[in-house]
């Protein structure tokens, strides 16, 4: 018999979802086929089986969020009749003995891995009436993502209930706390004994739960659907990102007429040579990293009360696909020229659409640039990709009227502009980047970095 477990998809994934059985119990499977998807704080990707046989046992079930090898199925060489003779009593575990009353604190601690077996009673077998047991450290139970999802809507996690594997406090779990928050506040107050005066205030830092609407009657001619898991991410990574955030804005007019006439000049020959279209975005990316690095500044992302200023460019390009939005990471940018970068453009676009990105490749970028030009944006205000500094963004290349040596005539302009976080830099530091990319777009030779 074969265990599937699951997997490790990257070193930043500690926990994943499954999204769906590709096959049920009682189904053949071929090894390397298809067998589930799994959804990560990152991205969603479909998990091939170790073996061959038949899918003898499901032990999670769609839409439970578990930690990196957890056993989540069984798999049964042959046609499966092995495993139905097997004793039932060896299948069966005998209950635990229920503890004393007033044993529970003290408890010995679980170590980590003890709280990952599949074997645990799930929290969820506890009565609501009763407390849950001391599970010692949260810290050494917890995924870094449940952790960030705590810190960024202020939650403790003493009162949230576990419901993962050995009282696990998952993802979910954290986000059906702070989504009920603002319904049970009122019921915790009053049911709070009366000899407990003095109110408990909330940390400084911890941002007011948002207001709990009520839900509208669904009118004729309305399609309802429920929002999707990928959709709930970016939902709450973005509004994160405003609430922790300064926010500021600027834009620069960069006269691309050059470049316009250099893509058309040379276009049908680089895809022939390099096997990819040429698009401008490995040209701003090129100038982008640049100006990254003679302001290393708008490079960095705030760790607590430091600042971090890394000596490479990890350059993450925001990707459109059926799903929503996701940023893959094109990594060391600044080793690459406009033909490497137009290479690594096409490939991650390519493999995020078709759902076949790493969770690796969509995490480490140190600058953001998205690209709403293609779509008729000639102005836009991006939310900040925390924990970057800055995300620049890419709008319509369009013609214009400009005045050049106090003659009026007519050239290829497009706006270029910059959100950025006043807690990194201030408005000074940000103009002059911009200025240097525009710099650079304006006056670099782009042909010769194209090898044409």
């Amino acid at each position: 018999m074969t265990t599937v477990q699951m997997p490790q998809l990257g070193e930043t994934v500690v926990e994943g979802t499954i999204l769906k059985w590709l096959k049920q119990e009682g189904e053949q499977v071929a090894q390397d086929e298809p067998l589930f998807e799994i959804s990560t704080d990152k991205v969603d990707t479909e998990v091939p089986s170790p073996a061959a046989g038949t899918l003898t046992k499901i032990l999670v079930p769609e839409g439970q969020t578990v930690g990196v090898g957890t056993a989540l199925a069984e798999i049964e060489a042959g046609d499966g009749q092995a495993a139905a003779v097997k004793p039932e009593a060896a299948t069966q575990t005998p209950p635990p003995a229920e503890a004393p009353p007033g044993e529970a604190s003290g408890a010995p601690v679980q170590s980590s891995a003890a709280v990952e077996t599949p074997q645990v009673e799930p929290a969820a077998a506890v009565p609501a009436s009763q407390p849950p047991a001391d599970r010692g450290s949260r810290s050494e139970i917890l995924s870094p993502l449940v952790r960030r999802l705590a810190q960024e809507h202020g939650v403790d996690l003493s009162q949230v209930q576990g419901t993962g594997a050995g009282g696990r406090i998952t993802k979910n779990d954290v986000l059906s706390f702070v989504s009920g928050r603002g319904t049970a506040a009122a019921p915790a107050a009053a049911a709070a004994p009366a000899a407990r005066t003095t109110p408990v205030a909330a940390p400084p830092s911890a941002p007011a739960p948002t207001p709990v609407m009520p839900a509208a009657a669904t009118a004729a001619g309305e399609v309802v659907e429920p929002i999707s898991h990928i959709r709930r991410a970016i939902g709450q990574h973005m509004l994160a990102s405003t609430q922790q955030t300064a926010r500021a804005w600027t834009m620069v007019e960069v006269n691309v007429d050059h470049l316009v006439k250099l893509r058309e000049r040379a276009r049908s020959e680089f895809e022939r040579k390099h096997g990819v279209k040429l698009t401008y975005l490995p040209f701003v990316v090129r100038a982008t990293v640049e100006a990254l690095q003679t302001y290393p500044r708008v490079n960095a992302r705030l760790d607590g009360d430091d600042v971090v200023m890394p000596r490479y460019v990890n350059m993450g390009i925001a990707v459109s696909y059926d799903a929503g939005l996701i940023v893959p990471v094109i990594m060391n940018a600044d080793a690459m020229n406009s033909v490497g970068i137009a290479r690594a453009i096409a490939d991650l676009a390519t493999r995020a659409r078709a759902h076949q990105l790493n969770p690796d490749e969509v995490h480490g970028a140190t600058f953001t640039i998205t690209n709403p030009g293609p779509y008729g944006s000639v102005a836009s205000v991006p939310i900040i990709n925390q924990p970057n500094t800055g995300i620049l963004s890419l709008d319509a290349i369009v013609k214009r009227p400009v005045v050049i040596d106090d003659a009026i005539a007519i050239r290829h302009m497009v706006n270029i502009s910059m959100s950025w976080d006043h807690r990194t830099i201030d408005g000074e530091v940000a103009t002059r980047f911009l200025a240097r990319v525009k710099e650079n777009l304006e006056g670099w030779d782009f042909a010769e970095d194209l090898g044409i």
